[in-house]
């Protein structure tokens, strides 16, 4: 069963993501993130900004399928990889991103189970692809703004322990270590 989102529950505003990608993507590691009240709490996030070569928005080239990366802090950048599955980020100040590699699936899990089939546990949203098939992130929400529904996105309670590593599938800037998990979650995409 999905959560309801209630207009009252304390959220992420778009001002948490007006600050550069790697604060932000850092930040977001122990964040629950719903759609349509279906989700769970982020475990893995990478880091993309102008500066990278890796990055959709590197030297400020606009295309009409980036062109929600460079919009406002706090919006959906969601875009198709190698023609397969579809990649969620959330855009971040500047023109960079946070893409939302894997989470710990809690809300929702007779939705997730029915959209991804049978798989265990750890792999139903380990991976970008298999996280948007779990929420059912397609390209129509692109450009849409993460603090209104379907989105929930409900800050991290306490502290966390969180691992540093180098960003994964990349050709370019891979010794970057912009990739950001849990310490210790059966729910990233790789180990660190």
């Amino acid at each position: 069963m999905a959560f309801p989102i209630r207009k009252s529950e304390r959220a992420l505003k778009r001002d948490f993501f007006a600050r550069d990608a790697l604060s932000v993507a850092r930040d977001l590691i122990g964040v629950v993130l719903l759609v349509d009240g279906v989700g769970g709490m982020i475990v893995e996030a990478e880091a993309y900004d102008p500066t990278d070569p890796a990055s959709h928005s590197y030297q400020g080239r606009r295309t009409p399928r980036n062109e929600s990366m460079f919009g406002p802090a706090g919006q959906t950048y969601v875009y198709r990889s190698y023609g397969v599955h579809w990649c969620l980020n959330f855009v971040c100040g500047g023109g960079g991103a946070a893409l939302i590699r894997a989470l710990e699936p809690i809300a929702g899990l007779d939705v997730i189970r029915k959209r991804r089939g049978p798989v265990k546990p750890h792999q139903l949203c380990a991976g970008p692809g298999r996280l948007t098939q779990a929420l059912g992130i397609t390209s129509a929400l692109d450009g849409k703004p993460l603090d209104e529904p379907p989105f929930l996105l409900k800050p991290r309670t306490g502290s966390v322990e969180i691992i540093v590593g180098p960003r994964i599938g990349l050709t370019r800037a891979i010794e970057m270590p912009w990739r950001f998990g849990m310490a210790g979650s059966q729910f990233v995409s790789r180990r660190f």
